[in-house]
């Protein structure tokens, strides 16, 4: 378990002592129960190199002859795209 240290106005950190004393709680589990649910509600975090790799091979799979070798002028690129 970790500790954290937060820093709080006086006039912050009464109002949160009288809104936990409400709840018979403390500060710490108010604060605690709040970042239980942020992290609860956060979306998971995307792998973006997989998601990369995976974007990589369906455009070798559309594209099978092609290669960043190719070096197309412009020209060439239209004329390849017109040719679908």
């Amino acid at each position: 378990m970790k500790n954290i240290t937060v820093a709080l106005d006086d006039e912050t950190y009464r109002r949160a002592r009288i809104a936990a004393a409400h709840r018979d709680a403390s500060v710490s589990a108010l604060v605690k129960g709040f970042l239980i649910g942020l992290a609860a509600d956060s979306p998971v975090p995307r792998d973006l190199k997989q998601e990369h790799e995976v974007l990589l091979d369906s455009i070798w799979k559309r594209h099978p002859k092609f290669t960043a070798a190719d070096n197309l002028s412009r020209d060439e690129l239209h004329t390849r795209h017109a040719l679908r």
